[in-house]
């Protein structure tokens, strides 16, 4: 089965060269999630060193309302498929508004 995705990088120099040609970075996936998944509040953090091959997400989307964590992740999955595909790590967090805002006043 053939993938148009980069394979894994095995060195630091070609993780920084995946994340130069492949154009992902916090700005681009928090675009995306806006756009796709109507996210009111997107945080993105690149726990890769700059690289851009591990991202680590808090998703604020009101498409996440009477959905289960498997449901939310399978739809935050959908929306970013092609960028998952080019990265090494993806770790999302999703809340609804409401829960968002518990959170944020504990």
């Amino acid at each position: 089965m053939a993938s148009d995705a980069p394979a894994a990088a095995e060195t630091d120099t070609q993780a920084s060269n995946v994340a130069n040609e492949s154009g992902i970075t916090p700005e681009s996936l928090s675009k995306t999630l806006k756009e796709k998944l109507e996210a009111k509040h997107v945080d993105i953090e690149d726990m890769s060193g700059g690289c851009g091959q591990a991202f680590q997400a808090m998703i604020v989307s009101p498409l996440f309302e009477k959905k289960n964590s498997l449901a939310r992740h399978r739809l935050v999955n959908s929306a970013l498929k092609t960028e998952i595909a080019a990265i090494h790590a993806w770790t999302p967090k999703c809340f609804t508004s409401e829960e968002w805002e518990k959170r944020q006043g504990q």
